[in-house]
């Protein structure tokens, strides 16, 4: 067990820290944690939001869990020599303050005492040791406006790193200044944006940068290109990854916080013919929310999944394209399933969202840490219910029937167009229909589609031409009344800001097990799921337009075929 390992398994949780200080009653504990396990966050937040707990009582019990010392901060005056070591960018972006200089180390007020990784971060930068104390995050923010002013934003984070020179081999570039606090300007950006994958592009002379929020990609005002390279190296620092290696794909992983909250960041680069890019993808743990109710469900469909979670045994797919959110999806149902009764193993590659009580384990295909080879084993922990990120292949469609037949759940995904191609597509890996009949429960086919700004939503008649783009829905929409967004600010003058989810549920019957075994084409299967009351993609996106909540052009473009 490593030693990280050992401090997460020793530690007290918080809600028995708070409980132990009489702050909060077991009740307010039970009462968080089932919050906790509907809307995600963390634990201390999700109390001070109740009101069981003060940002003060939260602050004691943190410094009390990590063993670190509380510091009164309006007491606290920083000293200069401190303040100088560290950036205002990575104040800001970081949640930390610099209090003062004790010989050689420097000792620092962090808001996450968890965010172990920005201290390494400070230890590189700064050249010294750094010990961390416990500070208010409230408090901690405003003393970081006072003592560096308000943060200068992206856009005067590269006109200053345009202005300096960025010298010396990649390490020392990574290391420098203007490059570190660039990076962390990108990264408080892109949470602040809600990004979900931050792009570093490199051309021969140009580099860019682009964000994806709500599934499009829009570009920011870019660095010179010559802070591509320095750029590129500090991110594989921060990843832990080989900077000297610029040939060969890499792929890393980077924890911390960013502007107060826990994010993922998977960094993957790329050797490209103009030099070495890199994309992140952001995984913000208090923003995923983990709870059908959230997810866009007509009641009926909600009531259908949460009916699937408790399946004995049986297969369950989602499907859609890259980004629908099939992910999510399934972690909400086995949020729902999840309770101490029931033995929950997930194989996943990666593992991207950390659910208390429930065994993950991470694909490693490099050691043979593979999806047939994880699933064997797990079958031999007594599991319940059993999570495979994704069936890719026969051997793990084979064991994932094994698993089924043998009185396990299995949920799992695959990328087909809709629900009912689904069956067609694992004949094609080698499934026989007896076998698909015999194990498969329900298949869920979605999309996102993104919805109207509500800062700018305005009401529109739209022409008879782009309604008959609807097909047969055209006609009962005729007189129906439409939103679509003008663009402002908030939306970042797209017209959408968020998005919700489409869903498209068979549940397999008597009737669709019968034309299985006869190998009926997928548009037979689809008829017969549509008269066991299977709504499609395109319906479910039909009712969205008209509860007001997207625009035609992203019903058309989301469900095109359908």
């Amino acid at each position: 067990m490593t030693g990280d390992a050992k401090k997460a398994e020793g530690r007290r949780l918080l809600g028995q820290i708070l409980k132990a200080q009489g702050v909060v009653k077991e009740s307010q504990v039970q009462e968080t944690l089932a919050e906790q396990k509907k809307r995600g966050g963390l634990f201390g937040q999700v109390a001070v939001q109740a009101g069981f707990a003060s940002e003060t009582q939260l602050a004691r019990a943190l410094a009390e869990q990590a063993g670190l010392q509380l510091v009164d901060l309006a007491a606290v005056q920083p000293e200069k020599a401190a303040l100088a070591l560290v950036d205002g960018s990575t104040a800001h972006a970081f949640g930390v303050l610099p209090l003062r200089v004790e010989g050689k180390t420097l000792v620092v007020a962090v808001s996450d005492p968890m965010n172990t990784a920005v201290l390494e971060d400070l230890r590189f930068t700064a050249g010294v040791d750094v010990r961390a104390v416990l500070g208010e995050p409230k408090a901690l923010q405003a003393l970081v406006q006072r003592c560096y002013g308000e943060e200068k934003g992206l856009e005067a984070a590269i006109r200053d790193a345009a202005r300096a020179t960025v010298g010396g081999d990649a390490a020392s570039a990574a290391a420098s200044t203007p490059v570190v606090r660039l990076l962390n300007s990108i990264l408080l950006r892109a949470i602040k944006d809600r990004a979900s994958d931050v792009h570093f592009e490199v051309y021969d002379d140009a580099f860019r940068i682009r964000y994806r929020v709500d599934g499009s990609l829009y570009e920011v005002e870019a660095p010179p290109a010559h802070l591509a390279l320095p750029l590129v190296a500090r991110i594989k620092v921060m990843a832990d990854l080989d900077i000297t290696e610029t040939r060969m794909p890499q792929d890393g992983r980077i924890e911390m916080a960013i502007d107060g909250r826990p994010v993922d960041l998977r960094v993957a680069t790329i050797p490209g013919i103009s030099g070495e890019g890199c994309v992140m993808r952001v995984l913000d743990r208090t923003a995923v929310a983990l709870d059908l109710a959230v997810l866009g469900l007509q009641a009926q469909d909600e009531s259908a999944l949460r009916r699937l979670t408790q399946l004995p045994h049986g297969i369950v797919l989602v499907t859609g394209p890259t980004g629908s959110g099939k992910t999510t999806t399934l972690y909400a149902m086995l949020q729902a399933a999840n309770d101490p009764e029931t033995k929950i193993i997930t194989a996943e590659d990666p593992v991207e969202y950390e659910i208390e009580g429930i065994v993950q384990v991470p694909i490693n295909e490099e050691i043979g840490v593979t999806y047939a080879r994880v699933l064997r084993t797990m079958l031999r922990q007594d599991p319940d219910k059993i999570l495979i990120g994704e069936i890719r292949d026969a051997e793990t469609a084979s064991v994932a029937v094994e698993a089924s037949l043998t009185g396990h759940t299995v949920f799992s995904t695959l990328h087909t167009n809709d629900a009912p191609s689904t069956v067609t597509r694992l004949v094609d890996m080698g499934v026989e229909p007896f076998m698909i009949t015999a194990t498969l429960e329900a298949v869920v086919a979605q999309r996102l589609l993104r919805t109207v700004c509500a800062d700018c939503r305005t009401s529109y008649k739209p022409t008879a031409e782009l309604l008959l783009e609807l097909g047969a829905d055209a006609a009962r929409l005729s007189e129906s009344v439409f939103y679509y967004g003008k663009g402002c600010p908030k939306c970042f003058h797209t017209g959408y800001r968020g998005r919700t989810g489409v869903f498209e549920i068979l549940v397999m019957n008597d009737g669709l097990r019968s034309a299985v075994l006869a190998q009926a084409s997928t548009q037979e299967l689809r008829e017969a799921a549509r008269r066991a009351g299977m709504r499609t993609l395109r319906e479910a996106a039909v009712e969205a337009l008209l509860a007001g909540r997207t625009t035609i052009e992203e019903v058309l473009r989301e469900t095109a075929g359908q």
